[in-house]
């Protein structure tokens, strides 16, 4: 009469076990007959490499020391605000007669919407027998102009261009609506 079906299932599983430790100890037995205990070629260049002359380090460069800047603002401007420039004063509504006022029904040009201060003459173009003027804007833009252009914020109407400057007259409020003209100029900046 025979075993019953699990012990022959367990012993089946026991026998494969045992093989695959036999398997195991076969392997690891042929891999220590592999072994090599000369290592004179390690320590030879071991040697060399520590008989080699030893290099200079270079010394650390000195540490230089900066003062700190410390801001004192009083009595200074805010150098992250705007510089402040007085508005031109819209029209009030209030006549002056025919006395001196600017234009206020006129398309502003390109250049009134910076401060006159905020503007620099970079240089001169002749074309066709006439100078033209070149202007740099605050926003680092260069634009040609011409007698009879306006510019700045405070209604600047340019009169005349030489080869080192540009004459600007320009229209300022005075007393409640009044108006008066200032003549001022833009110079070469080299």
């Amino acid at each position: 009469m025979g075993y019953p079906l699990s012990y022959k299932s367990v012993s089946l599983k026991r026998c494969r076990a045992v093989g695959l430790q036999l398997s195991y100890i076969a392997f690891i037995m042929l891999l220590t007959g592999c072994s090599n205990n000369d290592v004179s070629d390690l320590k030879q260049f071991i040697s060399t490499v520590k008989a080699r002359p030893k290099g200079l380090i270079e010394k650390l460069p000195e540490i230089k020391t900066i003062e700190p800047f410390i801001f004192k603002p009083d009595g200074q401007r805010d150098p992250f605000k705007p510089l402040e420039q007085p508005e031109p004063i819209e029209n009030t509504g209030i006549d002056t007669g025919s006395g001196l006022k600017p234009d206020f029904t006129r398309r502003k040009e390109e250049l009134e919407a910076f401060p006159l201060d905020g503007l620099k003459m970079v240089g001169t173009v002749d074309m066709n027998s006439k100078l033209w003027g070149l202007v740099k804007a605050g926003d680092n833009t260069i634009h040609r102009v011409q007698a009879g252009n306006y510019l700045g914020k405070n209604f600047g109407k340019i009169l005349r261009i030489s080869t080192d400057r540009i004459e600007i007259m320009e229209i300022l409020p005075d007393k409640p609506g009044t108006w008066r003209e200032q003549q001022t100029s833009l110079v070469l900046v080299e």
